[in-house]
């Protein structure tokens, strides 16, 4: 076999028969678009809560088969979980994919399950500079490592790498990292913290139950008791200044997000830039604006004047994820997305 023909063999195992279902399933929301063909752009997408359906299975049939009359033949699905096995729990929602059932029940013939951050590093290739807003730094380097994070129903992190020609996810679950105080008032506040099994890790801070421990911690912290119990109730609050307490929740959010996001860059040498994608980071953007988020990115001696170079960017898309799985469910070659053990062809 020649290496031409090797190639193209290779290209066709790696390629996925349209119409591609492209799914970005978080804990709180599933979008769901499709892809016709190669060059078609993503379809209308169907955003529907995980709460509202007992299955992806039916939340598919309901969404895409029912609402949009169209039959996918593959399906590429982002899930917010570690992606082990043939039945996939989701972390922050009781489904469970079974991707080699779904031939039966939604029709579908071939099935791959990516992690949901990992389809969030797909995008920060495929999303243009109209999808983002720029929190300081230099210009990135275009064929740097990059990092994705994102605080939502949990905290999601990834990052990207080129290597022979090809972007290159890599998926973690770098969000249940420990993260600790550093200031007096930090260690003050920390005490009332909840923790999640004896630890303090990202996810307890950094997604939307986390601005509400926060927002809790630092009112018994200072002996108050606290009137707001949602994330949006703690974010409007800080944001039209009509609380002191939600105000310093959200400040300390969003140096924590610094912290983190630091701490990936230098993981990665992201010199691609950070992104920080997820709806809190697109609704809160005045207070990444203000110094304490970029103080704290940038606060990582002794390398902090190379991270003060370093872009970080807010994906202001809020269906991202699907625009980076219909990049990669269109030309899987020129990604370096590992297959095995999460493709189920029925």
């Amino acid at each position: 076999m020649t290496s031409d023909t090797a190639a193209a063999s290779e290209d066709a195992t790696e390629t996925f028969e349209f119409p591609i279902l492209v799914g970005d399933i978080g804990g709180t929301n599933a979008r769901f678009a499709v892809v016709e063909h190669a060059g078609a752009e993503t379809g209308e997408p169907q955003i529907v809560h995980t709460a509202d359906f007992p299955t992806i299975d039916a939340a598919i049939r309901a969404a895409v088969l029912e609402k949009l009359g169209m039959q996918p033949k593959s399906a590429l699905l982002a899930i917010a979980g570690p992606v082990i096995g043939d039945e996939i729990p989701l972390t922050n929602c009781p489904w469970i994919v079974k991707p080699k059932g779904m031939a039966n029940t939604v029709g579908l013939k071939d099935v791959m399950v990516l992690n949901d951050f990992e389809a969030q590093a797909l995008a920060v290739v495929a999303l243009g500079d109209h999808h983002v807003e720029k929190i300081g730094g230099d210009e990135a380097l275009p064929h740097a490592g990059r990092a994705v994070l994102g605080p939502g129903t949990g905290l999601g992190v990834a990052g990207l790498i080129k290597s022979g020609g090809k972007w290159i996810p890599v998926p973690g679950e770098g969000g249940h990292m420990d993260i600790g105080p550093r200031t007096p008032r930090d260690y003050a506040v920390w005490p009332h913290i909840e923790p999640l099994d004896g630890r303090v890790s990202g996810e307890q801070i950094l997604s939307g139950r986390g601005l509400v421990n926060t927002y809790r911690a630092i009112a018994a912290a200072d002996g108050k008791t606290p009137s707001l119990t949602t994330p949006a109730e703690v974010t409007k609050a800080a944001l039209d200044k009509t609380d002191p307490v939600a105000e310093e929740a959200l400040a300390l959010f969003a140096t924590c997000l610094g912290r983190t996001a630091g701490d990936v860059a230098l993981v990665f040498k992201a010199q691609g830039g950070v992104y920080l994608a997820g709806g809190i980071a697109q609704r809160i953007i005045p207070a990444l604006k203000a110094a304490n988020f970029r103080a704290a990115f940038n606060d990582k001696a002794p390398h902090s004047e190379w991270m003060a170079q370093i872009p970080v960017y807010v994906i202001t898309d809020p269906l991202g994820a699907l625009a980076g799985l219909a990049a990669y469910a269109r030309a899987p070659h020129t990604f370096g997305v590992e297959t095995a053990g999460r493709r189920w062809r029925n």
